[in-house]
């Protein structure tokens, strides 16, 4: 098994952010400059996997055979995990799972005792977009104090880091009935709810850990 570590990894960041907790990382990076921290640290990445090839001049790193990608809270899990860069800098990032598997990212929220998960059988990201996608049986959902609460599924789910925002399409391979996309979200007051009795059950959130 090949382990590696990187300290800083866009890719990753929204298969980070599978999908989905960069909208998170915003607001806490600015309360930090606020408050004169500065800049949030960037977390490492550790990528574990069977196998890995490097390929310098082409500047393409191909890693195969359980393929596990941890950066600070967030971990992405695929048969195999694809990630280039152009000559302008341009990152791209592309896992795919084995006939029968999925890719699965998970993305851990400690201060709102939020999980989101997220799972397809393809997952890419472009860092000239900033968009994450995960295409073919798609399925995000988000989980409060250890319950399912908003789902989104789907042909392809796409996370735009920048905006924020959600987009879901549906096709012939949505993990929704008749190809459609299906959401499902309950009112906002009822999340906010959940939540405030998780914390009055657990107490503070514990300070999220980095990756080493």
């Amino acid at each position: 098994m090949t382990e590696l570590r990187i300290r800083s990894f866009s890719p990753s960041r929204l298969l980070a952010g599978l999908l989905l907790a960069v909208a998170t990382c915003a607001p806490a990076a600015a309360q930090n400059a606020q408050q004169g921290g500065g800049a949030a640290e960037e977390p490492d990445t550790l990528i574990l996997s069977d196998t890995l090839h490097y390929d310098d001049i082409k500047r393409e790193s191909t890693f195969t055979g359980n393929v596990a990608l941890t950066r600070g809270l967030m971990t992405l899990h695929s048969d195999k995990l694809e990630v280039r860069e152009d000559a302008k800098g341009t990152q791209f990032g592309v896992a795919t799972a084995n006939k029968g598997k999925l890719v699965r990212i998970r993305q851990e929220r400690p201060e709102t005792f939020e999980v989101l998960e997220g799972e397809g059988l393809r997952a890419e990201y472009n860092s000239s977009t900033s968009e994450f996608d995960l295409i073919g049986q798609a399925v995000v959902t988000r989980f409060i104090c250890g319950k399912p609460f908003d789902t989104i599924r789907g042909e392809r789910v796409r996370y735009n880091e920048k905006s924020g925002t959600y987009q879901a399409m549906g096709g012939p391979n949505s993990s929704a009935p008749g190809g459609r996309v299906r959401s499902f979200a309950p009112p906002r007051a009822k999340s906010d709810a959940a939540i405030a009795e998780c914390r009055a059950q657990k107490g503070k959130p514990a300070a999220a850990k980095t990756t080493r």
